[in-house]
């Protein structure tokens, strides 16, 4: 086998990351306390990710750095800040959720490589196209995708020059990853900002079925199913895990290690995975992987399954049993703890210690010398001593008497000194050898100081900052009209079309019969309605939401879902970013508008007055936001109702997404309930216990949208009251309109209410 197959591991802290370097992982992603989705990791600071780097290189090791959170406005700064920092790393990538880095990086800083963040929840062929044409280097793929669909999308990905990845083990979120707002809503820290509070591993009042964590899935691992992994092309195999400690990290990435080796080298696989379970688990499955899914993949135990796994294994059942069995893991565990510890022991990613001598005299070259050398200066192999590391860099014109200026101690120290940095730290600047009163024009001391930066860059160029760009903020098109718009999602309601000026938009299913023209003739028959695209759309479903497009070639869509907007720009469809596309920037905006040409975008209901402030509206560019709807707290590819009601049939089948119309709830142990909820063609799905409604923001941004929408489908209504749509809609247009009564008509109809997320928004 020639191919490379990539190892790629976690690295939470300074010793996740050296363990898996000495584990065998060919690549570590890390991130620092910033831009961050695993902000309760310890993370690195900058001069440790300096120090990785270089490290990591010298092992044959690749760092990408994790940016993978949805950015506001008023970090722009910061960001760029950042970004100039990383152009003149030798960082090999960075990984990324929001829209907006896509513009930046690629106008701005294109030497850095994009990876997709499996955030974005890349599941169908159009997307990972579209991410090749925003400039992604390779895209990590959704997680509850199937072997073969992970074949279909990864030749797409080679086709268009882009690698795939895959996430081979670790923990396994019941959600689709990106389209999670469980935390955001229930205690206002999002997912998306890397605050996820993992409202799945919470314990709830115990269902019918007898659970009390009835969202929680075990761990996901493909150990066995390397083989199928390597047939399906794809080219690099995540551990998930930047809150675990380094004793994790290397016990998962050396079992892997050898998994892969052994595979390489001899066709075969080795058979025993115990060493997997000697660290954190919640027990394994590989379900999503095969498209097997079942009940399963669920475990009512949220915590460590290795102590567990440790009586299962010795059969273990008396007191005397059970003790014998939790000893021999601890010692193990401490072995392991021991091993880990003597790896990394002389690993150093300190800052190196830098000597310039400077030299010179009359008539003969002015010289730089440098000399570099780590402070722990022996090998981890022999413990040698190391050699330091010397360059030479020289004036191309001889030393003059100085007329003017002098190139003297103040002077070479101005210039310099700036060497004292992330990666050096100056030990040493000696002048001993350099004469008096002498000179060379300061353009040739620019030059030399230019080519030292580029020897202590490890041969790159060092980069100039760039600023940040000032982006103009484009009027909308009628100043002094704002629309009113509806979602619906059942003819019955297409009455409501003659009761409003603004438009109408249909919302499509998640999945479709095959060669079914019943959601066609919907738009053929009432061509008044704007077909609405969910996030989700995968395999035959996906090719069904194309066909739609092909043979009802509406004028305009709303899509959550990047690839159906591809295929419409292509077509010549116009089309609008809908609210679950995560916009929170003007960059983002930009990203929509160039590369795939929107016409317009829904404001992220996630951020609050403030944040979506100075969002700037490019150029003959529509903004619009959602004023009331259900509040969306998760959507999963799993079954909600094995663990809560139950299900006769013993996992999901094909029948599933198309037939079941099932709805429950859940409460947790605050004794607050959510709508779980199961739409014929649709994904299940989980529903705040409150309304969306946020009628200030008509008052406060009447000048900034063109368009407010009002969701009135019955999705996610759950046992709420079901409110007339006729009267509703008439409230919501005299609320547009200026009149002062209706907010407190719609105050009294809508009870159950909240606007949260426009007064708190996203957690910086």
């Amino acid at each position: 086998m020639s191919r490379k197959i990539e190892l790629l591991a976690p690295g939470g802290d300074v010793n996740a990351v050296k363990a898996a370097i000495v584990a065998g992982a060919n690549a570590v992603y890390c991130g620092l306390d910033t831009f961050n989705a695993r902000n309760r990791a310890s993370n690195l600071s900058f001069d440790e990710l300096n120090g990785a780097l270089r490290l990591a290189h010298e092992y044959g090791c690749e760092i990408f750095l994790t940016l993978n959170v949805v950015i506001l406005e008023h970090e722009m700064g910061a960001l760029f800040k950042l970004l100039n920092q990383l152009v003149n790393t030798t960082l090999d990538g960075i990984i990324v959720q929001d829209l907006g880095l896509f513009n930046i990086v690629k106008k701005h800083f294109p030497t850095l490589h994009i990876h997709a963040s499996t955030q974005l929840t890349t599941h169908n062929e159009s997307q990972v196209e579209f991410l090749a044409r925003i400039g992604a280097t390779r895209v990590n793929l959704s997680r509850e995708l199937n072997l073969t669909e992970i074949k279909i999308l990864t030749d797409v990905a080679h086709k268009c020059d882009v690698l795939t990845e895959v996430f081979v083990h670790g923990a396994l979120c019941i959600a689709f990853s990106g389209q999670c707002y469980s935390s955001s809503v229930s205690v206002g820290n999002s997912g998306n900002r890397g605050r996820c509070s993992q409202a799945c591993r919470d314990e709830y009042e115990p269902t019918a079925m007898g659970n009390k964590h009835p969202l929680n899935l075990k761990d996901n691992s493909a150990y066995f199913d390397l083989p199928e992994l390597v047939a399906a092309g794809v080219d690099s195999l995540k551990v998930e895990g930047r809150i675990k400690g380094a004793n994790y990290v290397h016990t998962v990435i050396d079992s892997w290690r050898k998994q892969i080796d052994t595979f390489v080298q001899t066709g075969n696989l080795i058979e025993d995975d115990s060493s997997l379970y000697k660290v954190f688990n919640r027990n394994f499955t590989n379900k999503f992987l095969t498209g097997d899914m079942t009940k399963n993949m669920f475990t009512d135990n949220p915590r460590d399954h290795s102590f567990d796994h440790a009586n299962e294994k010795n059969n273990a059942i008396s007191v005397v049993q059970i003790y014998d069995a939790q000893q021999e893991l601890s010692t193990q565990k401490s072995e392991i703890d021991s091993l880990v510890k003597k790896k990394i022991e002389f690993l150093d990613i300190s800052k190196r210690e830098l000597t310039l001598e400077f030299s010179g005299q009359l008539n003969q070259p002015f010289t730089v010398n440098i000399i570099i050398e780590d402070k722990n200066d022996i090998t981890l192999s022999n413990k040698n001593e190391k050699e330091p590391l010397r360059f030479e860099v020289q004036s191309q014109m001889p030393m003059q008497t100085a007329d003017k200026s002098v190139v003297d101690i103040a002077a070479i120290d101005k210039r310099f000194k700036s060497f004292s940095n992330a990666n050096f730290e100056i030990k040493n600047m000696d002048y001993s050898n350099l004469g008096n009163n002498l000179s060379i024009p300061f353009k040739e001391l620019a030059r030399i100081k230019k080519q030292v930066a580029f020897l202590l860059n490890e041969g790159k160029d060092v980069l100039a900052p760039v600023e940040l760009p000032k982006l103009v903020s484009h009027e909308k098109a009628d100043k002094n009209k704002t629309t009113l718009s509806i979602l619906i999602s059942d003819i019955k309601d297409v009455h409501l079309c003659d009761l409003t000026d603004g438009d109408v938009y249909f919302k499509l299913p998640e999945s479709f019969r095959t060669d079914n023209d019943k959601y066609i003739n919907v738009f053929l028959e009432h061509p008044q309605l704007i077909p609405w695209f969910p996030a989700v759309l995968i395999g035959k479903d996906f090719d069904e939401a194309v066909r739609l497009l092909e043979v009802a070639k509406p004028k305009l869509i709303i899509s959550n879902n990047t690839g159906v907007a591809y295929k419409a720009v292509q077509m010549g469809i116009d089309w609008i970013a809908g609210p679950l596309l995560n916009t929170t920037n003007s960059y983002a905006l930009l990203t929509l508008q160039e590369d795939l040409n929107a016409k317009g975008a829904f404001i992220s209901n996630e951020i609050n007055k403030q944040q979506m402030r100075s969002i700037k509206r490019p150029n003959n560019f529509k903004m619009m936001y959602s004023i009331y709807h259900p509040i969306l707290m998760m959507t999963s590819r799993q079954c909600f109702f094995q663990q809560t009601v139950g299900c006769k049939k013993p996992r999901i089948d094909a029948s599933c997404m198309l037939s079941c119309k099932k709805e429950t709830t859940v409460t947790n142990v605050k004794g607050i309930s959510f709508a779980i909820d199961k739409q014929k063609g649709g994904y299940p799905s989980i529903y705040n216990h409150e309304q969306f409604l946020n009628m200030d923001i008509v008052t406060d941004y009447a000048d900034k949208f063109d368009e407010f929408m009002i969701d009135l489908t019955d999705i996610g209504s759950g046992d709420k009251e079901k409110l007339d749509k006729t009267v509703l809609l008439t409230h919501f247009q005299n609320l547009i309109s200026g009149q002062t009564q209706a907010a407190d008509q719609l105050n009294q109809m809508v009870k159950v209410k909240t606007r949260q997320q426009y007064v708190e928004g996203l957690n910086s």
